[in-house]
């Protein structure tokens, strides 16, 4: 009867711990978690413009999106960022470099999950939620709202009245970076 006992209070002592460790893992993260830069991949679909409703009014001509950036985060919430990429096959606004000058902001939830606010000098700005993994190695992130000054016609007429609301569907992966170049 004691063993037993015992063995009852041993396995309840283990799943104490067990489930305060998992408690502990879930609650790890804070602005201070992204702290250096980040290499970034974008893919995705630029689909059309948003009402007020968030009725999708679908481009005449639907893109694809591809994009990489080197994104620096500060630990306190702000970050600088330089990108390239292109749109429908064609450099992204007739870049054939990176653009700087872009900044932004992030929160950081302690269960690692968080959004991160991408301004663009030319008035375009991205919001994206985001989930941190691999000990602050890897963000996942996709682009829930993105606003900008103009934008190509729809199919049924819409116009873009600026700041316009464009429909996309994009994820990002951004890899932390140990060194630059090759080793």
């Amino acid at each position: 009867m004691n063993s037993k006992r015992i063995s009852v209070l041993s396995a309840t002592a283990l799943a104490l711990l067990a489930l305060s460790g998992a408690a502990k893992a879930a609650d790890r993260c804070s602005l201070a978690t992204l702290n250096g830069a980040y290499g970034f991949s974008a893919q995705g679909k630029l689909i059309g413009l948003l009402d007020s409703s968030n009725g999708v009014h679908p481009f005449v001509t639907q893109q694809l999106l591809n994009d990489v950036a080197l994104v620096t985060f500060d630990g306190s919430g702000h970050f600088a960022r330089i990108d390239t990429g292109t749109v429908g096959g064609a450099p992204k606004g007739g870049q054939t470099d990176f653009v700087g000058n872009q900044s932004g902001y992030y929160t950081m939830k302690s269960n690692c999950t968080g959004t991160m606010t991408i301004q663009y000098d030319s008035g375009v700005v991205l919001l994206l939620e985001m989930v941190v993994t691999d000990d602050a190695r890897v963000i996942k992130a996709v682009i829930i709202s993105e606003t900008l000054p103009s934008a190509g016609p729809t199919v049924d007429g819409t116009p873009c009245q600026a700041p316009c609301a464009e429909a996309v569907e994009v994820s990002l992966e951004g890899r932390k970076v140990v060194s630059f170049g090759f080793r």
